[in-house]
């Protein structure tokens, strides 16, 4: 097929209407060739005793596979122990769900050195970020469950 009839650009703005036809064809084109239909989501909250979230992880589940995509705790509460806890409950229910993995991707200057610290180990690393930011790929394979 020749291109001599298309007209290629480059934007520094996305216009909107274009990134939604991106999206929606390539989601069309996920969903021919995966059963995504199977993808879940998956989130543990903290609470404060008035009720307001203080911390969350949010992510999704997909066969023997987690994906951590946020993890957040709010300043008052970091160093405390409320993310390894909520790290720790989200592992949980990804193991109840049959996962036997969870994965994340965290930049030098956010989390990587917890992550490691609770069992993650980098399968690879971006460079070249700006300011020297690296980007890390972190796997950390969930304990079988005891009998």
């Amino acid at each position: 097929m020749s291109h001599e009839a298309l007209r290629f650009e480059s934007c520094d703005a996305v216009p909107p209407e274009a990134a939604a036809l991106v999206d929606a064809g390539l989601t069309e084109a996920n969903a021919a060739a995966a059963p995504l239909h199977e993808v879940r989501p998956l989130a543990c909250f903290a609470r404060a005793a008035d009720g307001a979230v203080v911390g969350g992880a949010v992510g999704r589940t997909w066969g023997e596979c987690c994906e951590l995509q946020q993890l957040w705790v709010v300043p008052a509460r970091r160093g405390a122990g409320t993310g390894r806890e909520l790290l720790r409950r989200f592992e949980a229910a990804a193991r109840a769900r049959g996962c036997r993995q969870v994965y994340l991707e965290t930049f030098s200057f956010q989390a990587p050195g917890f992550y490691r610290r609770e069992g993650y180990t980098t399968l690879n690393e971006i460079a070249g970020f700006g300011h020297g930011i690296v980007k890390y790929l972190l796997l950390r394979r969930l304990p079988l469950p005891r009998p």
